[in-house]
């Protein structure tokens, strides 16, 4: 029997607690030396004693890194692979043009723009789904979301007409907006604050890792599908759609709903990584509970927090450069005289980059505690990367300053989107409100495609420099809204010291609860 209780990071943390124990915590709430240290056995085995039943013992440092790298290598990891087969099925369709698909179907520009347009449509109007997160068993919900887009992406290769491929692109929306838009928010349900960005920028960097990788593979299924008697495009949306479908019945026995229910960590480690969290749930568990319900009353605070708008405002920005650049990235290369292969294989290193950029990104983020420095400094660069490349269209500049462009530009807005996306969950103090905030993130953010995807028509061949011109602004503007929520962080963190200021330390003891849990806190905004 483990006979001591939780000490963690300062904080007393203790669960079903006697009424002898209750009478301690004003002594203890009061010295810190006391909240430093680790109970003595006499009085821990008193409340095991009081309570009949055993509680958990204290963990150290060691035992917490080795449980987040579990954690990394078996969610974390899988998630983004996940992710990246999502990605790689959503955006082919742009290196499935160049390999034949618009002449094939007889699609003109703008029957083109509305197969991206209707995912896009359906992508939005799913968005809701987020929320079934917190209901619906991880495992069960992410392996049917995996199982519609992939066996919809391979149908892709059968489609014969723009009103089939229509019909199929606005079901592969809705199989993609059942999976990835909730992501950061199922794992808020395994990792602290400090450590969201760089497991975020993990997931998320799995899509500049999945565009080059499509690229790369499209480059070798054009060049093999010159020698066989099928189209390149009903090739490259077939062997690009199947691994999902194996994927999708791995997931079932790989993703657990909770800490308590991952298979890879034992006993010991389940309480631990639960206990870890609770400091940052008003319910004391790290984790939603297995009978999760939505809160209404904290649902509607969020819709009318400032912060949800301002961040999804921010989102929407970076999906209009998001969502432009993947499809037509391999069309605008061709257009700077390169051949269809040469057109693939350039379109890869790019975003290979903002892969790395995205790591390194995320793992500063989380070391300094700061986010709006970073995402100001990407959405600049990335505004700086799109406005070269519409200056190189104006001037007629050779074609490798407009290809140097993309560089910085790709990397921008992947790192700017990975830092909204954990920003947003981390200034939430409930999983109500966290997946409110995702939601209304993605509903806003998600008509940016809306505008993206039809900023490249084909009048404006070969330099698309409005399309361009419009990103830069846009990606310009999600810089001057970082700017904005930084101050409004700091002002209410401002706020809250002068009211501890105000009440003096002492109120602290009316923070514990009637089982000798903390039930509310100071919530600190990381700006």
């Amino acid at each position: 029997m483990d006979n001591s209780v939780v000490i963690h990071d300062g904080d007393f943390e203790l669960e079903d607690a006697s009424s002898s124990w209750r009478q301690k915590l004003p002594r203890i709430a009061s010295d810190p030396s006391l909240c430093s240290t680790a109970i003595s056995e006499e009085d821990a085995s008193e409340h095991a004693k009081d309570n009949g039943k055993e509680s958990f013992k204290s963990f150290t440092a060691d035992e917490e890194r080795v449980i987040v790298r579990k954690l990394d290598r078996h969610l974390v990891l899988f998630i983004a692979f996940l992710y990246m087969l999502s990605f790689l099925d959503r955006s082919n369709i742009g290196n499935a043009r160049i390999a034949g698909l618009t002449e094939d179907l007889n699609l003109d520009s703008s029957q083109y723009e509305w197969l991206l347009t209707s995912f896009y449509c359906t992508y939005i109007t799913f968005q809701w789904m987020t929320l079934l997160y917190g209901i619906v068993p991880a495992h069960i919900y992410i392996s049917l979301a995996t199982l519609t887009w992939s066996l919809t992406a391979c149908l892709q290769a059968v489609a014969s007409s723009f009103s089939s491929m229509l019909v199929l692109r606005a079901l592969l929306g809705i199989g993609e907006a059942a999976f990835s838009p909730g992501i950061p928010f199922l794992l808020s349900f395994f990792f602290k604050r400090e450590e969201l960005a760089f497991r975020t920028g993990l997931f998320i960097s799995a899509a500049p890792l999945a565009t080059s990788f499509a690229s790369s593979l499209a480059w070798l299924i054009t060049k093999v599908a010159y020698h066989v008697h099928i189209s390149a495009w009903r090739v490259l949306f077939l062997v690009e759609g199947f691994p999902s479908i194996i994927v999708a019945i791995l997931a079932w026995y790989q993703i657990p709903d909770t800490p308590d229910t991952a298979r890879f960590l034992n006993q010991r480690e389940k309480k631990i990584a639960r206990l870890r969290l609770s400091k940052e749930r008003h319910t004391g568990k790290g984790t939603m509970s297995k009978k999760s319900k939505l809160d209404w009353q904290e649902i509607r605070e969020a819709l009318t927090d400032v912060k949800c708008w301002i961040t999804a405002c921010m989102f929407f920005s970076c999906n209009v450069a998001f969502s432009s650049l993947p499809p037509f990235l391999p069309t605008i290369v061709h257009e700077m005289h390169y051949s269809a292969l040469a057109s693939q294989a350039l379109s890869a290193p790019p975003y290979f980059v903002a892969f790395l950029v995205v790591l390194v990104t995320a793992f500063l983020s989380d070391r300094s505690q700061n986010r709006s420095y970073y995402v100001i400094f990407h959405a600049l660069l990335g505004g700086f990367g799109y406005l070269s490349i519409a200056i190189g269209g104006m001037l007629r500049a050779d074609s490798r300053w407009r290809y140097a462009g993309v560089y910085p530009a790709a990397a921008g807005f992947f790192s700017a989107i990975t830092l909204i996306l954990t920003w947003t969950i981390n200034n939430q103090n409930s999983d109500s409100k966290r997946g409110t905030g995702v939601v209304m993130l993605n509903l806003l953010g998600q008509f940016g495609p809306l505008v993206g995807t039809r900023l490249y028509p084909d009048s404006d061949k070969p330099y698309y420099v409005k399309g361009m011109a419009v990103c830069s602004l846009f990606m310009f503007l999600v810089a001057l809204l970082a700017w904005w929520l930084r101050r409004l962080l700091t002002r209410e963190n401002e706020n809250w010291t002068e009211h501890e200021e105000a009440i003096g330390e002492g109120e602290d003891e009316a923070l514990v609860d009637e089982n000798g849990l903390r039930t509310k806190a100071r919530f600190i905004y990381i700006v």
